[in-house]
């Protein structure tokens, strides 16, 4: 069993949303989780499979995506370069690191070739170091792309040399699980939500593993903490959402919430509530082995 968690620019019009979903589910993988964000403009989509499923599901979806999603009038605020902006393969029971590196190869030259969109693979499937982090090979995004690929460092592993005019590209590749997890601060000022992201940032010294970004949601009128916990066994969710609110209190401002993107392990929830994390959802809901064990 391998766990795929694809994310696609598109989290407002239901229609196409639940269209990718059809396609997941019509090549017999098994749709775990769907969240879609419309601040953000972005949907994730965590589903199981085998080899095979995975490999019809994906190629399916994209194809869907790149047919209904144009990135030149797109508008989220988070970062991305495709209509289907990353494609991650995770091992689960029965499968490992080797497996899904394969597959991503696999299925990256299929959407290269067959769909006419330029793949880059990133992570454990990287083909050169400096491809390995998902923030680089995104930085510049969908606008940057064109003059991005023409360099030399960032020709695609694999479809044609230029971005699709409208679905860009897409990143492939193989990793561990990782939790994303954000909170949301009782203030509109961007300024924090960015000053408390960069002071949380394995980058910048803070906490192992955790990549952030501050981000605006205009439709609720504050801001988020956008995070990435990707060393889930030393930084877990309770040490991420205590650290954001210590942030926060400094800076004079209080946490309204906080909300797991997709699902988590049961063991990067420590023995934290619901109530203490101020989640959005029941937290028995985004255990991913009880979505498992429901399938």
């Amino acid at each position: 069993m391998i766990e795929c968690v694809p994310n696609v620019s598109e989290g407002t019009r239901r229609s196409t949303i639940e269209a990718l979903a059809r396609a997941v589910v019509a090549s017999g993988c098994r749709l775990l989780d769907l969240h879609s964000d419309p601040d953000h403009d972005r949907s994730v989509l965590t589903f199981v499979g085998d080899e095979a499923s995975l490999f019809d599901g994906i190629v399916s979806m994209t194809r869907e995506a790149a047919e209904r999603i144009d990135l030149r009038v797109q508008r989220g605020v988070h970062p991305r370069m495709g209509a289907v902006d990353v494609i991650p393969f995770v091992p689960l029971s029965g499968a490992s690191m080797a497996d899904c590196v394969r597959l991503a190869g696999h299925v990256g030259r299929a959407i290269g070739e067959t769909l006419g969109i330029p793949v880059l693979l990133y992570a454990a499937a990287a083909s050169s170091a400096a491809r390995r982090d998902l923030a680089s090979v995104r930085r510049g995004q969908f606008e940057g792309l064109a003059e991005k690929l023409a360099q030399a460092e960032w020709a695609p592993d694999f479809g044609p040399p230029a971005p699709h005019p409208t679905a860009g590209a897409v990143a492939i590749g193989a990793r561990d699980l990782l939790v994303a997890y954000n909170v949301v601060l009782g203030t509109d000022d961007l300024s924090i939500a960015r000053r408390i992201a960069g002071r949380i940032r394995e980058a910048n010294g803070g906490l192992d593993g955790v990549k952030a970004l501050g981000l605006r949601l205009a439709r609720r009128g504050l801001v988020q903490v956008s995070m990435n916990l990707t060393a889930i066994e030393r930084t877990d969710i309770p040490e991420a959402y205590r650290r954001v609110a210590a942030e926060a209190e400094t800076a004079g401002v209080s946490v309204v919430d906080s909300e797991i993107v997709g699902l988590a392990p049961r063991a990067v929830l420590g023995t934290a509530t619901a109530a203490e994390l101020r989640l959005d959802r029941d937290l028995e809901a985004v255990v991913l082995e009880n979505r498992l064990a429901a399938t």
